[in-house]
């Protein structure tokens, strides 16, 4: 297993080193999140343990750009005690762990075998997934549904090709981690996978933004910049979002599928790229390019291969695991014991459609983890949007032994909001989802000052 240690203290590197290399482990080291970067842009590292205070790029910051280069690349945080909070919201970025400062050695070796030993389950040498019978599994998705099966067994095959891929699916179905595990079981998996969300950027600077301009091209641009097509040479580029891209630009787009090369604005210079594109859209490509807002052609050249992901809705038996997977992650970054939710809980999550799908869930769960007073989550501890269309059927079986009326569940949860957040109703109604206005009349109606 090969070990890369980021910290700018030397002694405190050269005993890591030290007390690792006697472990088994090979090890590398990096003074700096810079040459880290450049270490990890060139080479291949089973896990990175790296300090979060550091001069010039802080290990918050490296872990950004790691994690841009290498998706699903382990990262552990060492921080002093101060730090935590920096840490934990690291973790919510993607690090997969922390280690107080003094570090425990003992500690410190049992997580990281921890770590590398549950990635071996995973995923094992080179091979685009693991299947256990005829089941598929990747790293970071959750999903033992006969439809996200086909989702995995189609990645599994398309992968370690250079087809362009579109996904497509609804808002919070995982489409980007559909990309992730694209490249990251890929033969470009070694070289940089490049995102662009192109509903995010406005128009005027998304052709910029992809190729690239030179000094003086256009007002504002003091210096020369590279595209992220130029960035992603070698690797892979997923556009999100790609219906919102204008028709212009869609043309630009083309050639470089077609041609394998582009011109930076301001420029006379074409420059060879060798990339794969990866896209998605919640759109139907179909309709919008009988409304003429997408090119068919530029179409055909994405749509090599379509990956289409299920809702939520259609995948219900996947809740259980994913609402495990979240309550253990949010209990973990809020330092709270929760060990699950009641039976309760459990089917009215089953019930609900899920507009929002896995984003939603993940809302909703880690909501519930901060709120809940208990080790379990309970039904007073999710929103009040959940419940609706539960309470249309008379026998409920999320209901607790005795009936409890939707207008007495939403008044518990107004005031163990309320309560919660100190009396702050600006904060109370961004929690519970509704303006302040509505916070304020259902508070008139309840009698509550």
């Amino acid at each position: 297993m090969k070990l890369l240690i980021v910290d700018d203290d030397a002694s405190h590197l050269r005993m890591l080193h030290a007390v690792l290399g006697r472990q088994g482990y090979n090890v590398d080291t990096a003074q700096s999140g810079e040459r880290a970067l450049e270490k990890v842009r060139h080479g291949t590292y089973d896990l990175v343990l790296m300090d979060v205070k550091m001069e010039t790029m802080d290990g918050i910051e490296a872990m950004k750009r790691m994690i841009t280069l290498r998706p699903g690349i382990s990262i552990i945080l060492m921080t002093a005690f101060g730090s935590i909070n920096a840490a934990v919201d690291a973790m919510k970025k993607g690090a997969r762990d922390y280690i107080t400062k003094p570090i425990d050695i003992d500690v410190m070796i049992s997580l990281l075998g921890n770590i590398l030993s549950h990635e071996n389950t995973i995923v094992s040498g080179d091979s685009t997934s693991i299947a256990s019978g005829n089941r598929f599994y990747f790293p970071g998705i959750i999903g033992e549904s006969d439809a996200m099966q086909t989702v995995f067994e189609m990645v599994s095959r398309v992968a370690p090709t250079d087809a362009s891929v579109l996904i497509v699916g609804e808002s919070g179905t995982g489409k980007e981690l559909i990309a992730n595990a694209i490249h990251a079981h890929s033969h470009r998996k070694k070289e940089p996978f490049i995102k662009v969300n192109c509903a995010s950027i406005p128009e005027t600077l998304l052709e910029s933004e992809l190729f690239g301009h030179m000094k003086g091209a256009f007002t504002g641009a003091v210096k020369e910049r590279r595209g992220r097509f130029y960035m992603a040479d070698k690797g892979s580029i997923f556009l999100d979002e790609i219906a919102e891209m204008s028709m212009s630009l869609q043309a630009k787009l083309l050639r470089v599928l077609q041609e394998k090369n582009f011109e930076p604005l301001g420029s006379g210079k074409t420059i060879q790229v060798d990339i794969r594109v990866i896209s998605a859209t919640n759109k139907v490509l179909a309709s919008e390019i009988a409304e003429k807002r997408f090119r068919e052609d530029l179409f055909y050249r994405l749509n090599v291969v379509s990956i289409s992901l299920p809702p939520l809705c259609s995948r219900k038996e996947d809740i259980p695991l994913l609402t495990r997977f979240f309550i253990e992650k949010y209990s973990k970054v809020n330092q709270r014991h929760i060990t699950g939710c009641t039976d309760s809980v459990k089917a009215l999550l089953e019930q609900y459609s899920w507009p929002g799908n896995i984003r939603e869930l993940e809302n909703v769960m880690e909501r519930a983890v901060i709120l809940t007073r208990g080790p379990m989550i309970t039904p007073e501890d999710l929103p009040v949007s959940i419940f609706p269309k539960i309470q249309e059927k008379k026998t409920s079986s999320f209901m607790a032994p005795r009936e409890i009326s939707l207008k007495e569940m939403e008044k518990k949860m107004i005031l163990k909001t309320l309560e919660e957040t100190g009396g702050n109703r600006t904060r109370t109604s961004d929690i519970l989802g509704i303006s302040r206005r509505t916070l304020q009349l259902k508070l008139k109606k309840y009698g509550v000052n």
